[in-house]
């Protein structure tokens, strides 16, 4: 009786160790003082906007201790990887908001019906012949990201279907298409002019 005992209990208890702590890791969060809306949903890498819907969050009002469930991120951990090796390629030397802004026109794309709908196949566009992010085109999309690109893809991915709906940058020094300066200019970063 005792081996039959432990037979069953055995996977009922690996099971709840491997899969029930871990499941609710993953899908709630405790609030802890000082922790606002925003600093969750970069800490997940969640849309602001969706961690909100989620709770039925109207204010940015938080109590210690309150549950939150955690909507289910839509980008994998390498897609993840892909677009912060873009915005460290694509933004080294440019200040931290527009790394954020980089990997905000490529979320936004993303999102509109113009675009493809993955961040690899947004990455990965060619037109007429030629990439859509001159790092696909040299090779540069190939070396490793650093830590504030990973943390701006982080912040991006929290500001998800906020701001001003960028869908092109642009350095105009070395920007050779008439075509994207004569689009609505939605920001200036640094060296890279944001528009829509």
């Amino acid at each position: 009786m005792k081996k039959i005992r432990k037979w069953i209990l055995a996977p009922v208890l690996c099971g709840a160790f491997l899969f029930g702590g871990h499941a609710d890791a993953a899908t709630t969060h405790t609030v802890k003082p000082g922790e606002t809306l925003w600093k969750i949903a970069k800490q997940h890498g969640v849309p602001l906007k969706q961690l909100q819907k989620q709770n039925n969050k109207y204010t940015d009002l938080l109590f210690p201790g309150e549950k939150l469930v955690i909507p289910n991120s839509t980008i994998s951990a390498s897609e993840k990887d892909l677009l912060a090796r873009l915005v460290h390629a694509e933004a080294k030397g440019e200040p931290y908001a527009g790394k954020v802004a980089v990997a905000t026109v490529v979320l936004n794309r993303v999102d509109h019906p113009d675009f493809p709908d993955t961040i690899r196949a947004v990455i990965y566009e060619r037109s007429g012949g030629h990439y859509a992010f001159t790092p696909v085109q040299n090779g540069t999309i190939n070396e490793p990201a650093d830590r504030e690109s990973y943390r701006a893809v982080e912040e991006a991915l929290a500001f998800r279907g906020l701001g001003n709906g960028s869908l092109y940058f642009y350095n105009p020094k070395t920007a050779k298409s008439k075509w994207v300066s004569s689009r609505q200019v939605t920001v200036v970063i640094g060296n890279h002019v944001f528009a829509k």
